[in-house]
């Protein structure tokens, strides 16, 4: 999970303010060193731990602190509400041109993950409404235009390409074609290098000058730590962004760029990314981002994932099965997937409050038993998986041959959706509704 290593170290140091029921200034000072050697170990700039450090010690030593009534929490809460001030304070929002087309420019080095962002951030755009258009101006990669081409039909954007010529010709000549054809958006995907140089500059200072992007916006690799800021810096100082996109913070237990990155440009984190599908290029919002980090949970972003993966008719059609106590095979499937759509299950749990404190690396949360139970059932008969009482020995046989799993496993997925069908006529009945919009987690 993001930023495990960090929220580990965090609640190991919370553990010694919170036991005890009143506090020194020497515990708090003890607690703090250990926020300070988590933050570092995370790879966060270490000027900007010097200063987070001053900040809360110099607010929570003070004698309405020490004395409060519950002061490990007062702290705790300071810790929280001085990282959400170096994260950004409030989420920042994409700003479109009054005049169509808007133009975002992505830049960025080799590697960061720049043309997939592209893609995905125009997908998202098309699901509100827009018609974003996808332009090459990565000349010099090899196989860099096709690789664009490629994210654009995933995702159904047209991509306007003029082979390896004048990236800045490429650019003006995407915006006088995106007028002629209705697209409200332009995405450009620059061309990136491994390491910034004044020819990389000079290109990308020369595209923003003609075609005037609303925002600039750097990708930045999560995995780069250290590095990821240096970069946000000079890119900043040479060409002035507008925002940043931060990528591969799910591959990343660390985290320190995310939270180095606003404090040492001063420009906002946009979206992070947080896996392969269009969905999982996330808005940035601070405060929930800092809930993860403490241990907190995200349940905000967990109802917003739910309602992205559920379909609301499903969901009405699945109360109406609850209440009438109809409930088969073939919904449990249909739930299962629409869960497996919002992410992996670890994931998922993560964002939950208190689930910090379980050791999910050891739970039994195994993403394979998901796509056996998938094999099981589509392996049935429709028949079969509205009716599950006509399971009987020899068409139990023949599901486990057509499906590669064993007996034993039917009968174990039978017996846990008896028991999901118990709870559901149990739920069916009760007056409150999942808040969740109809997320059930059946198979954990």
């Amino acid at each position: 999970m993001v930023f495990e290593n960090l929220t580990d170290r965090l609640q190991q140091a919370f553990r010694q303010l919170t036991g005890k029921g009143k506090l020194t200034e020497k515990d708090v000072k003890a607690a703090l060193r250990e926020v300070k050697l988590a933050l570092l170990e995370a790879d966060v700039n270490f000027r900007i731990v010097k200063d987070f450090i001053k900040n809360v010690t110099e607010k929570a030593v003070g004698e309405e602190v020490l004395e409060g009534l519950n002061p490990g929490q007062q702290v705790i809460k300071i810790v929280r509400d001085e990282l959400i001030d170096v994260m950004g304070t409030t989420q920042s929002k994409l700003t479109f041109s009054s005049k169509s087309p808007t133009v975002y420019m992505m830049v960025g080095l080799q590697g960061a993950g720049k043309t997939t962002s592209a893609g995905k951030l125009a997908g998202q755009l098309k699901k509100q409404g827009k018609r974003p258009l996808l332009t090459a101006c990565d000349i010099y990669r090899p196989a860099a235009i096709k690789q664009l081409q490629v994210v654009g039909d995933a995702f159904g954007i047209p991509v306007f390409e003029q082979g390896q010529t004048n990236p800045v010709e490429i650019a003006k000549n995407s915006i006088d074609y995106a007028k002629a054809n209705g697209h409200d958006i332009v995405i450009i995907d620059t061309a990136g290098r491994l390491h910034i140089n004044e020819e990389l500059m000079e290109e990308l200072a020369n595209i923003k000058r003609d075609v005037r992007p609303q925002e600039i916006l750097l990708v930045i690799d999560a995995m780069t730590g250290q590095d990821a800021v240096n970069v946000a810096k000079t890119f900043d100082e040479k060409l002035g962004i507008d925002g940043t996109i931060i990528t591969k913070l799910d591959g990343d237990t660390r985290g320190g760029a995310a939270i180095s990155v606003r404090s040492v440009t001063g420009k906002p984190i946009k979206y992070v990314g947080m896996g392969e599908k269009l969905e999982d290029l996330e808005p940035f919002y601070p405060d929930r981002m800092v809930s993860r980090i403490l241990g907190m949970g995200d349940v905000l972003t967990l109802i917003d994932k739910a309602q992205t993966a559920f379909d609301e008719k499903q969901v009405q059609e699945l109360e109406r099965k609850m209440r009438s106590n109809d409930f088969n095979l073939e919904d449990f499937l249909n739930q299962m997937q629409q869960v497996r759509k919002m992410g992996p299950i670890k994931d998922l749990l993560g964002m939950l409050p208190g689930m910090n404190k379980i050791n999910l690396g050891d739970a039994d949360i195994d993403e394979k038993a998901l796509v056996h139970i998938e094999a099981i059932i589509q392996s049935m008969t429709v028949k079969e998986r509205q009716n599950p009482e006509l399971l009987n020995g020899s068409r139990k046989r023949r599901i486990a041959k057509g499906s590669g799993r064993s007996i034993q496993e039917i009968n174990q997925l039978l017996k846990q959706f008896n028991q999901v069908k118990d709870l559901m006529k149990m739920m069916g009945g009760a007056k409150k509704r999942n808040r969740l919009g109809g997320l059930k987690l059946p198979f954990m």
